[in-house]
Order: C-alpha cells, then sequence, then structure tokens
C-alpha cells in the first residue's frame, strides 16, 4: 500500500515560499518521505500542490501532525493565503497502453 499526503497551498511569493521549504528536506527525510513533487497551477501560480509518498499510513499521519506543528509557526503564517492537507490511499496506478505494448 502507498499513501500519499496531498497538501494544497496558497502562497504570496512562491520564491519566498520555495526557499524556506527547501530548508526542510531533511525534515522531510528523517519523517520517511520517500517521494516529493512540487506542482504549480497554470493559471494560478500562486497555488502550489505538494504530493508526499510514504510506505505506511503511520508515517503519514506522524509527518502531518509534524507538518501542522510547523504550518503554525509565525514564519510560515507569513507565508501562505491557505493550507490543506489530505491523507490519500493510491489504489491504482499504471501507464495508460503499457499493457497493449506488450
Amino acid at each position: 500500500m502507498t499513501i500519499n499526503l496531498h497538501i494544497d497551498n496558497t502562497v504570496h511569493d512562491y520564491d519566498a515560499w520555495k526557499t524556506v521549504f527547501d530548508k526542510f528536506d531533511r525534515f522531510r527525510s528523517e519523517l520517511h518521505v520517500r517521494s516529493c513533487r512540487v506542482s504549480r497551477l497554470h493559471d494560478n501560480p500562486a497555488r502550489v500542490l505538494i504530493g508526499l509518498g510514504f510506505d505506511n499510513l503511520a508515517d503519514a499521519e506522524t509527518f502531518r501532525e509534524a507538518l501542522h506543528k510547523v504550518t503554525a509557526s509565525p514564519q510560515s503564517q507569513a507565508l501562505l493565503v491557505s493550507h490543506t492537507v489530505h491523507v490519500v490511499e493510491i489504489v491504482d496506478e499504471h501507464i495508460p497502453g503499457a499493457a497493449l505494448a506488450g
């Protein structure tokens, strides 16, 4: 089972937010994040979507609790317009047409 944490942020200034986000790479590693994807909406670059992969639900929940403390800080509050987090289970993942190629 693969678990993802989907984070939906709207930020005041992407470059300032990304500088701070990058400083937390070790934090993510120590809390068992296995993959990290950062995306921005094409028509609203202030909206940032982050996907973090975990091996299990316990690690994702532990990270979500730790993240709550980080986002409650005055520094984070100054960077964020809005912030939501969802824990999701990957139930299907495949490459379209891959079965046809084999």
